[in-house]
């Protein structure tokens, strides 16, 4: 009951997508109907820009760590891992937005800096280093996440947190299989180019 308990409630917080919520209140547009057509920061960016794009973003990564927090508190280490996957399907396909979300990278680094605070910070810089030298957001963010799993592989803990990261690999490669595509044809858009609201 407790695990049941615990997916929800970070579920129902990994659904109050911020970057709908923020341009619909701010902008009076549903930011799904631009850019690249996802409700997460990174599309907020590449609309309406950096100061659009930082509070969606910093929102984002504390529903992450708030639902690991409250996973944490309700079962241990496994709530809040389960609360940590959780709140990133939430995310992704939230069902007050017909699970049409976002792809859920700033609500997983929450997730995984509250869980693993260390390899998380090893991971991010990873990731954020691709973006800087590539420009391409989309492979940063996979290349964070899979890292986060060979730091879990080369700096064994367990099993549970193991599985724990390959999901949220997982997912993120997922939510990114369009990117994916466009990186290996060479048309996916780099850091920096805008999309304007017309």
């Amino acid at each position: 009951m407790y695990a049941v308990l615990t997916a929800i409630i970070a579920y129902l917080i990994g659904c109050i997508n911020n970057a709908y919520i923020f341009t619909k209140y701010t902008r009076n547009i549903d930011i799904r109907n631009y850019g690249s057509g996802n409700a997460g920061a990174t599309n907020v960016l590449r609309v309406l820009g950096y100061k659009a794009a930082a509070p969606v973003f910093a929102l984002d990564v504390l529903k992450g760590v708030i639902a690991v927090l409250i996973g944490k508190y309700l079962m241990g280490n496994t709530g809040a891992m389960i609360a940590g996957i959780a709140v990133v399907c939430g995310h992704n396909w939230p069902v007050f937005l017909k699970f049409r979300g976002g792809k859920g990278i700033a609500t997983s680094i929450g997730v995984i800096m509250t869980v693993s605070p260390l390899l998380g910070l090893i991971a991010l810089a990873i990731g954020v280093t691709v973006i800087v030298l590539t420009k391409y957001v989309s492979l940063g963010s996979i290349t964070g996440t899979v890292t986060f799993v060979l730091l879990n592989v080369i700096f064994w803990n367990s099993t549970q947190i193991f599985i724990f990261s390959l999901i949220l690999a997982s997912l993120a490669i997922f939510q990114h299989r369009s990117n994916i595509k466009r990186l290996l044809a060479g048309t996916e858009s780099k850091l920096g180019q805008k999309t304007e609201i017309k």
